[in-house]
C-alpha cells in the first residue's frame, strides 16, 4: 500500500510541475499581429513625438498574464547612427529574458550589444500600461528588439510607495486591488 501511495504521490508532482511549466512558458503567450502602425515606434528628442520606424520581418509575442511578457523582434533598414541623432535613447535599458522558444529574442545577446556599444536602446513608448515603458534596441547591423519595461515610477508604486511628485497619478486600482 505505501509503495501504491508514493507512486500516486510522485505522479501527482510530476503532473502538477509539468503544468505549472507549461503555463509560464507556452500558454499564456499569444503572437502579436502586426498592424503596420504601431509595432515599432520610437520618441523623437525634440518634440517627444512618436513616429513609426521602417521595419521588416516582425515577430512578437505578447502575454495577458502581465504587462512586461511582451517580447518582439524586426530588422530595419535605417542607419543607427541616425536613429542615434533623432530619438531618445533608453538610458536603463535591461532586456528582459523572453520562453526559449522564441528563438528571435536572446536577452543575454541584447543585454551585452547594448553594453558594449553595438547597439542602441531607445524608448518606443513611455507608459504605455501605468508604469511600463515600451523599449527599442536595434543594432548596428538593423536587428530590432522590443520590451516591456519597468519603468522608475512604476518601480515606486509597485513597491507600494507613494507617488514621487514628478510621475502621472496611476490609475485607480480594481475589486482585487491589482492595477488597472
Amino acid at each position: 500500500m505505501g509503495k501504491v501511495l508514493s507512486i500516486i504521490i510522485v505522479l501527482c508532482a510530476l503532473i502538477a510541475g509539468g503544468s505549472m511549466y507549461y503555463l509560464q512558458v507556452y500558454h499564456f503567450y499569444t503572437q502579436v499581429e502586426p498592424n503596420g502602425e504601431t509595432d515599432v515606434m520610437l520618441t523623437k528628442v525634440e518634440s517627444g513625438a512618436q513616429k513609426t520606424l521602417r521595419y521588416q520581418a516582425f515577430k512578437a509575442i505578447d502575454a495577458y498574464s502581465s504587462p512586461i511578457r511582451y517580447r518582439g523582434c524586426f530588422t530595419t533598414d535605417e542607419p543607427l547612427h541616425e536613429l542615434r541623432a533623432a530619438y531618445e535613447p533608453y538610458a536603463r535599458a535591461l532586456p528582459l529574458v523572453g520562453p526559449r522558444w522564441f528563438d528571435c529574442f536572446d536577452a543575454t545577446e541584447i543585454g551585452e550589444a547594448l553594453e558594449q556599444g553595438r547597439a542602441q536602446a531607445f524608448l518606443g513608448t513611455r507608459d504605455i500600461t501605468y508604469g511600463i515603458d515600451r523599449v527599442v534596441a536595434i543594432t548596428e547591423d538593423g536587428k530590432g528588439f522590443i520590451w516591456h519595461q519597468i519603468n522608475r515610477c512604476g518601480e515606486v508604486v509597485f513597491d507600494g510607495d507613494p507617488v514621487p511628485e514628478d510621475c502621472p497619478k496611476p490609475p485607480p486600482q480594481n475589486a482585487q486591488g491589482a492595477q488597472g
